[in-house]
């Protein structure tokens, strides 16, 4: 039985950010990183447009630091861009308002936290080409305070009814919310975000143990794939509790760095484990809503 929610009575606010530069490490004054071997690196960080990375793509292989796919916004006033990083929704419609793109539309697909703190949109190939660092983008943002009527212990975080209604999650017959993840992230592979607040921003899968990464059936991640996050509570902060569940998409690419990864952005969580993660493959954006 499809689990019903409160989606009509959740409004649609407009939230706007502009297509941001790719950044730099402020420090050292330099603009390398270390590795987690230790060894200094210089790649293509988040932010931009990125031409030749979309959601669907691999999360793994590229010359890149958290590579956003497609193209990543934000707003430099901290507490107008707040607003942006959490109300925006994965699954929301985006709508350029400036520039050769202008009244192109794209779709939300995951969040950045601390030191990038963007919200990601999915271009098609064709309109990339036309947009420009700088150009506004306004999204139709609706999702926050979104709610299951049957689960209460549920909480739905950056998450659209566009995406709910995708996922088609379900009552089981144990009375638990069953949601398809293409597999399942084992808490000690969770890294950057942990300890942070989970109604923006990622939380990281630490990828320096390859072999650890490839054990729990992750080393074959997609951008846009939905994942469960097991033993984890994202209820106000990310931290670790025994039976807690949480349900994310990947939203980033793989970094050398250590503590990080694929970044995921969260889209619900049951600090009393009412999810139920069905493993299913192809579980992912570019077939939910793109």
């Amino acid at each position: 039985m499809s689990a019903k929610n409160n989606a009509s009575q959740v409004i649609s606010v407009s939230v706007q950010g502009v297509i941001t530069p790719p950044r730099m490490p402020p420090l050292p004054a330099m603009p390398y990183s270390l590795a987690a071997d230790g060894s200094p690196f210089l790649l293509p960080a988040y932010g931009s447009i990125v031409y030749n990375v979309s959601v669907g793509d691999s999360a793994y292989g590229w010359l890149a630091d958290c590579v956003h796919p497609s193209v990543s916004v934000k707003m430099e006033d901290a507490g107008g861009n707040r607003g942006l990083n959490v109300l925006s929704c994965v699954g929301n419609t985006a709508i350029v308002m400036t520039g050769n793109a202008k009244r192109a539309r794209g779709v939300v697909t995951g969040k950045t936290g601390r030191f990038s703190e963007h919200v990601i949109i999915h271009f098609e190939p064709d309109t990339r080409e036309q947009l420009a660092i700088g150009d506004k983008i306004v999204i139709k943002a609706k999702g926050t305070g979104l709610k299951f009527d049957d689960h209460p212990d549920v909480m739905l975080k950056g998450c659209s009814p566009e995406l709910v209604d995708a996922l088609e999650a379900t009552t089981n017959s144990e009375g638990k919310l069953s949601v398809p993840v293409v597999a399942a992230v084992p808490p000690h592979l969770l890294g950057a975000g942990a300890g942070l607040f989970s109604d923006g921003g990622s939380i990281h899968i630490q990828t320096a143990d390859r072999e650890a990464v490839k054990e729990a059936g992750l080393d074959q991640l997609r951008l846009g794939d939905v994942v469960a996050l097991t033993d984890y509570d994202s209820s106000w902060n990310h931290g670790y509790l025994r039976n807690a569940v949480g349900i994310g998409v990947i939203a980033q690419g793989d970094s050398p760095r250590a503590g990080y990864g694929p970044g995921i952005s969260l889209i619900m969580t049951s600090q009393s484990g009412d999810i139920a993660p069905m493993v299913s493959p192809g579980v992912n954006l570019k077939g939910l809503l793109l």
